[in-house]
């Protein structure tokens, strides 16, 4: 028998998990869904099976579900499973949880060859493959239609370490690039760097150290380059053997930025430095070439610290948000005599999950989108307001649901296939706190605070989670 969900933050109000997988064929919408806008938007996030071991549970570590709402000819179908990994389908043969959900913490004696992955952080499609993501573990492949699960995706036996969440797909090539961190096992230095062509095929894979080990949960691509960033969220092998924590804040340590030519390999990464900070997202990056000089300029969502997790001593910090990251600009000079980079600040409105307009990725753009707070920072309250922001004038349009509405990750779809930039729709999803209900919406993005063009009533709400994709038909 599964027994109640302690009262902790992160399993309360919409971070509770929803205990029922259900298909929904035809939703209710209001407004009108735009004739061209076919397809699928498929969101993650974790979703616990089981309470806890004990009395402390980390959001990052449930257990994940998809939630994938389909739109054709004007309708709306709405359909969720959970993400069946080997942990999930052990778990429901035993009937209760097996693996601790902290950082720390180990599980049940007997299960400890059950790999922890949670497959909970994004969902891509790729090489004609959907995959669930965590940054930890392979990923899983799913039906793109029915969600259910295939099994793990280890690229045809080519390449089976951990893949981050945020693999970064060339919009002109259609190649896929990802790394993987603690690449040679727990605690290690190294970092793996791999590519798929568009078919799905590994055509690179290899291995470099880093300056230390650290949670690196996104990097950088360009049409040109590979930026991989390093921050002090470390994870330190000796402070984990005299009982520190796992991940922690650790501000002795400076940030680094490797640089390496998308043509070259990882023996010829140079690494820029920079005060220490921590970025969960960045929003785009490209490369500049100018009288004969090359830059790369970086825009991130940056924060202070790493929020979510405790100093290296162990003690929490004084406060950690989710709602404190400033969009900045940083600009490397590959042509310069010094390894430091420049920060300019591109936005006052603080937020998180920064999105853009994909065919865009990796080249010079304008357009960009992201959640933010705009009201009272309250438990189960993460982001109220979709943000769409000019990166080249620092102008921004708004758009904030209401009182007891809270929204999740932007998603830009295009208008066309051969839109201008940023012509088009951001799809997202909203939690009603008075209904305990979610909706789906669609801003048109000639103006988002006009608010949704159209709104489609979901059976069941989808609780605050990480990433999603659009897949066009």
């Amino acid at each position: 028998m599964t027994k109640p969900f302690p009262n902790i933050a992160v399993l309360q109000e919409n971070f509770a998990p929803v205990m029922a997988e259900c298909t929904a064929p035809d939703l209710i919408i209001e407004g009108e869904l735009p004739a061209g806008l076919s397809g699928t938007l498929y969101r993650t996030g974790p979703n616990p099976m089981f309470p806890p071991l004990g009395d402390k549970h980390h959001w990052f570590l449930g257990e994940g579900m998809v939630h994938a709402i389909r739109i054709e000819d004007g309708k709306a179908s709405y359909r969720n499973r959970w993400v069946e990994t080997d942990l999930y389908l052990a778990q429901r043969k035993e009937g209760r949880r097996l693996k601790d959900t902290t950082f720390e913490g180990a599980g049940v004696p007997g299960f400890d060859h059950i790999s922890r992955n949670v497959a909970n952080t994004n969902i891509v499609w790729h090489g004609d493959k959907l995959l669930a993501i965590d940054e930890g573990s392979s990923p899983v492949a799913m039906d793109p239609f029915t969600l259910e699960t295939n099994g793990p995706w280890d690229f045809d036996g080519k390449y089976s370490g951990p893949m981050t969440a945020h693999p970064k797909i060339d919009p002109e090539t259609g190649e896929m690039l990802f790394f993987g961190y603690m690449a040679s096992g727990p605690g290690s230095k190294d970092y793996a760097y791999n590519v798929i062509d568009a078919s799905g095929k590994l055509t690179k894979s290899e291995m470099f150290e880093g300056p230390y080990a650290c949670m690196m949960h996104d990097f950088i691509t360009t049409d040109e380059h590979v930026i991989f960033p390093l921050f002090p969220a470390t994870i330190d092998v000796e402070r984990i053997m005299n009982g520190g924590p796992t991940i922690a804040w650790d501000p002795e340590e400076r940030s680094y930025m490797g640089v390496m030519a998308r043509n070259e390999g990882v023996d010829k990464i140079r690494w820029f430095e920079g005060e220490p900070c921590y970025v969960y997202h960045p929003m785009n990056a490209y490369t500049v070439k100018e009288g004969g000089k090359t830059k790369i300029v970086a825009d991130m969502m940056k924060y202070d610290r790493v929020p979510l997790f405790p100093n290296a001593d162990g003690t929490k910090a004084s406060q950690i948000g989710l709602d404190t990251g400033k969009l900045v600009r940083w600009v490397m000079d590959l042509d310069g005599n010094t390894n430091s980079y420049t920060e300019t600040q591109l936005s006052e409105i603080a937020g998180e999950f920064p999105r853009l307009d994909e065919r865009r990725t990796g080249l010079s753009y304008r357009h960009g989108f992201h959640a933010a707070l705009f009201g009272k920072k309250e438990v189960g309250s993460p982001f109220d307001t979709i943000v769409h922001v000019d990166v080249e004038t620092g102008q921004s349009v708004t758009y904030t649901p209401g009182p007891g509405k809270y929204v999740h990750e932007p998603v830009f779809v295009p208008r066309s296939p051969t839109a201008v930039e940023g012509d088009g729709y951001v799809v997202t999803l909203v939690y009603d706190k008075e209904t305990n209900l979610s909706d789906f919406i669609v801003l048109d993005t000639g103006d988002i605070s006009k608010g949704p063009i159209a709104t489609v009533h979901l059976p069941i709400r989808v609780p605050f989670g990480f990433h999603g994709n659009w897949r066009s038909d």
